[in-house]
Order: C-alpha cells, then structure tokens, then sequence
C-alpha cells in the first residue's frame, strides 16, 4: 500500500480542516483502545507515528460539499477507511518482511510476525465495529471494499516478475489497493451526512479516480525521485517484483531498449542492476505515458465535481488531484 508522502494541500486547507483533523486524530486513537495495555500499544504503533489521515479527510470533506459541517459520525465513517488501511499495513510489512514504516520499526520488526498479522486483523475488525455502528449500508460498503484491497492484492501477487503483465492487471489491482478504499471514504461521508444519491454517486466516482492519481504518481515516484526524497530505495517496486505502469509502458515500446528491459526483469535485481533498470526506464517514454494516464484520471474527477455544487470543499476536491501530480514534476 502506498504512503502518505503525496500533497494533498487543497484539502488539507478547508476552513476548519484543522479542527476536523483534530477530531479525526481523537477518534483514532479512541477506536484501538482495549483493557489491554499491550494490545493497545500495539494496535496504535502506526497511529502514533503520523499520517495525514486522507481517507476520513476525504470523508469530511464529502460531508461538506453542500456548506455544511460534518457530524462525528461523519469522522467515524472516515476513522474506519483509514483503519482498514492501516490494518493493511501491518499485513503488507509482514508480507514484505520490511523493517521500518514512517519513520518507525514496524510491528513485525519490534513484536514479531504473529502479533503484527492478529493486530491487524484488531484493526479491521475495529474498522468493521465502528461501520457497523453507522448503520447496514455503510458496513456493507466497508465489508466489500476490504473484499477489494483483498483481490487488488492477490491479482498484483500473481504477477509478481512478471514482465508479460498485462496493464489491464494493473488498473485493477491498484483499484482494489488503493482507490477502492478512497472511493469508499467518499461514499460513506456522503451516506452519513445525507446528501442524495446523485451526489453520492458523484463523490464516490470522484474518490476512485482520485485514488487512481494517487497509486500512479506513487509509481511514478518510485521510478523518479531520489532515494532521499523516497525514504527507501528507488525503484523498490521493481526490485520486489511489482511491475507498475512506467515499467509496463516501457516494456510495452517495443525498442531496443525496452528489450534490454526485459532481459534484466523477470527475477530479484541486484544493486547493479537495479540501477540500470532505473535508468531505463527513466530515460524513455514510459514515465510520461503513466503521466498521462494520470491526467485521465484527474479529468474523471474533475467530471465528477461537476455534478457538485460550488462550494469551498467541492473547489478543493476539485483541485486535490491535480495537485498530486503535480508532485511528480516537483520530485522528478
């Protein structure tokens, strides 16, 4: 799963976002609070450690399209989205056998495997209380949307080194890992604040499309940031098997040097090669055409909004997805 190191400024900056962020921050780590001291440290190692909480941003900000303030059910509704990615997490790191993760030793590194995987599992379980208390709709929705981080996942594992991966693989494994759950904080904060389905519907087009910015200049980062800018070595995904769309569409050129990309993937990369891989791709087309499949994203979200009235929140959810890519220029 991505981290948070994207901008997300045009959301960030809503009237009163900072109380609401407050508010978001207090439900957080409320929701893992136990009798079980040992549990809850835990359970809150990666809420201690920060984040931007995007996904209940993205929720209150739905709530607010129509000019009005979001309820605390509102934050809940969010707080479950960002549970469920943190429980994510906690699997992911166990998967990756990874050391650190914002800054911090991640669970698997400081407690072992066993209790970072059943803290997890707390995680959405808390995730799944928390909907379930905002009524059938939104814990249907919360349920199927983990159902989708799931068969994201899965998809991206069975074509681990494969260099024959098709993009159509990709869009939908990074839909189910990472848009799916944007779409779905979108959603919830329309449902909960009450809006009509039309504008439901239109926030939650809005959140997937989103989303698929997100994940894409995630790769594209990946590929063309520095190691520094990164916190981790560039070109990781790649390392691990994970083919995203500048590799793809570098592959998919056809030329000499899409070739020599292939000879080099299709197995765990040294250091070396690793280098050489990254260059490759950095010096041809394949960074650009994952740019402007992004901007086909960020056009769908702004479509979406069209069907939004014109409100403080609707001007930024309008704007937050170009401002993502913008990051890519901006680190490149």
């Amino acid at each position: 799963m991505p981290e948070e190191r994207n901008d997300a400024s045009p959301l960030l900056a809503l009237p009163a976002m900072d109380a609401d962020r407050d508010r978001i921050e207090a439900a957080m780590h409320s929701s893992v609070q136990t009798p079980d001291s040992y549990l809850n440290q835990i359970a809150s190692h990666l809420i201690v450690a920060g984040g931007k909480r995007l996904r209940p941003v993205l929720a209150v900000a739905a709530a607010q399209v129509d000019g009005s303030s979001a309820s605390d059910d509102v934050v809940l509704g969010g707080v479950s989205c960002e549970l469920v990615h943190l429980g994510s997490l906690y699997h992911d790191d166990v998967m990756d056998e990874a050391d650190t993760r914002r800054g911090v030793e991640t669970v698997n590194a400081k407690w072992g495997n066993l209790q970072a995987i059943l803290a997890g599992d707390f995680l959405l379980a808390r995730a799944s209380e928390i909907a379930a208390s905002l009524g059938t709709e939104v814990a249907g929705l919360l349920a199927r949307t983990i159902g989708w981080l799931c068969e994201g996942q899965i998809e991206e594992l069975r074509h681990t080194y494969d260099v024959t991966r098709p993009e159509s693989s990709y869009l939908a494994s990074i839909h189910g890992k990472t848009a799916s759950l944007y779409g779905s904080a979108a959603r919830i904060g329309g449902i909960v604040a009450g809006h009509d389905r039309r504008v439901i519907d239109a926030l939650t087009d809005f959140g997937n499309a989103y989303g698929m910015v997100f994940q894409i200049v995630d790769d594209i980062l990946d590929i063309t940031a520095t190691d520094e800018q990164l916190g981790k070595p560039a070109g990781h995904d790649m390392v691990e098997g994970v083919y995203t769309l500048p590799v793809l569409r570098t592959l998919a050129l056809g030329s000499t040097a899409a070739a020599e990309l292939a000879d080099l993937l299709g197995s765990p990369l040294d250091g070396a090669q690793q280098d050489k891989a990254l260059a490759i791709v950095r010096s041809n087309d394949g960074v650009d055409a994952a740019i402007a499949t992004a901007h086909e994203y960020v056009d769908r979200a702004v479509t979406a909004c069209a069907e939004l009235a014109d409100t403080p929140a609707v001007e930024a959810l309008r704007a937050a997805p170009g401002n993502l890519l913008d990051s890519v220029s901006i680190s490149a």
